[in-house]
């Protein structure tokens, strides 16, 4: 594998990098690493029929991860990105333990909205399971020495997203109970500590106002991404291919609407 800062090796095998996530909110990573590695072949899968991960039993996610996880490999993946926060506190040692290939993951931007904020007041909008975690908890002893770190878990935005309903007045008011807490106390940086929560990013900040600073990771994690690329497509490689084990019709509708018109997903039993 290449050093992190140097060139990456060219192959003439187009194999993809493979992305995941409880169901569609993965997609922000998705569009990220898109716009950072133009040229790569992409593999997403949705476990929508799954959705939300935020309250399952653990042993339950790790066997979703595991088994999703292998399914890509089997299509050749060079490398896997856990795109969910809840997959990546639960399953992803697991994942290195099992698999060689290089696994991305991710946690709640906590470390960027601390230094940056002004107050030392900042909210962390998250899944139960993932605010409960260990990760969590040692960002917390790693940051909030000097910062007020606030946990609000957010029970049915997963699911509102999931159906396609952002700016619904349900969405609304979910988001306008979450917030209050965190508001209230002064935060001025909030981490949208679930991917899908990145689509609800415009409706937030209707509810915030310009004060506020919104804080994902999906930035992050295409530059770390790229970082672990074992070696580059070939110019020209760029694809993406989609995959969800929900209701395909429906699937299909949220994928147009969040990635693009024309997109085709296909089924996963």
């Amino acid at each position: 594998m290449s050093r992190p800062d140097a060139p990456l090796a060219q192959s003439t095998e187009a194999a993809p990098i493979a992305v995941f996530d409880s169901g569609v909110g993965g997609l922000s990573v998705l569009r990220a690493i898109r716009d950072r590695l133009p040229n790569e072949p992409l593999l997403y899968v949705a476990d929508s029929g799954n959705a939300p991960y935020g309250d399952r039993d653990i042993d339950f996610i790790r066997g979703r991860a595991v088994a999703i996880a292998a399914w890509m490999l089997a299509r050749g993946a060079k490398e896997i990105v856990v795109a969910c926060n809840t997959a990546t506190v639960v399953a992803v040692s697991a994942l290195r333990e099992q698999f060689t290939v290089p696994i991305v993951a991710l946690e709640p931007a906590i470390k960027p909205a601390a230094e940056g904020s002004h107050s030392h007041v900042i909210g962390v909008l998250a899944t139960s399971r993932t605010l409960e975690s260990p990760a969590v908890a040692r960002l917390q002893r790693e940051y909030g020495a000097h910062t007020r770190i606030m946990l609000q878990a957010c029970p049915g935005l997963v699911e509102q997203v999931e159906h396609g309903r952002i700016d619904s007045d349900e969405t609304t008011a979910l988001l306008r109970r979450y917030l209050a807490a965190p508001l209230e106390a002064g935060a001025d940086h909030l981490v949208l500590g679930c991917t899908h929560y990145a689509f609800l990013r415009d409706r937030i900040r209707s509810l915030v106002g310009p004060g506020v600073t919104l804080v994902d990771s999906g930035d992050a994690v295409a530059r770390q991404t790229e970082r672990r690329l074992p070696y580059a497509a070939p110019v020209g490689s760029a694809r993406e291919e989609f995959f969800t084990t929900g209701d395909l019709l429906e699937s299909t509708q949220r994928f147009a609407a969040l990635w693009g018109p024309d997109t085709i997903v296909r089924p996963l039993d």
